[in-house]
């Protein structure tokens, strides 16, 4: 079983989380009422949606982790998973993105943007500098 396979069995056990085909169109999703939270890419890449406002709380601990890349100006970030503890921060930050869009919903009017897998070639970590 792979990381991404065995996150993606506990993610399905979450009563406010649902499997869905992402809007991407590659690989498996999630989806919470508010609307997608992550897209499995591969067995190792994983984009999850966070609200703008908590990309912003969480970036300077994002600066620290070489597992997590963020496009700036996005709401999705991007997670490694190496080790069974990125598993554990995946399914840490998909809580605080739950917590986040039912406490900070994004506008209805508001274009929602696809998630990072299309955004850029390979797995680099970004220069935050103008966070």
């Amino acid at each position: 079983m792979t990381l991404a396979s065995r996150a993606l069995a506990q993610l399905a056990t979450w009563p406010d989380l649902r499997q869905v085909d992402p809007s991407c169109g590659l690989g498996q999703g999630v989806s919470s009422v508010q609307g997608e939270i992550a897209h499995f890419h591969s067995d190792r890449d994983v984009d999850l949606r966070l609200t703008d406002r908590a990309v912003r709380r969480f970036t300077a601990d994002f600066k620290c982790s070489g597992a997590i890349r963020i496009v700036p100006g996005r709401q999705w970030v991007t997670l490694r998973l190496d080790a069974a503890s990125d598993v554990d921060l995946l399914l840490t930050l998909v809580s605080v993105a739950l917590k986040a869009q039912q406490a900070w919903p994004d506008p209805a009017d508001r274009p929602r943007f696809g998630c990072n897998d299309q955004r850029g070639a390979g797995f680099v970590k970004t220069d935050l500098g103008a966070f």
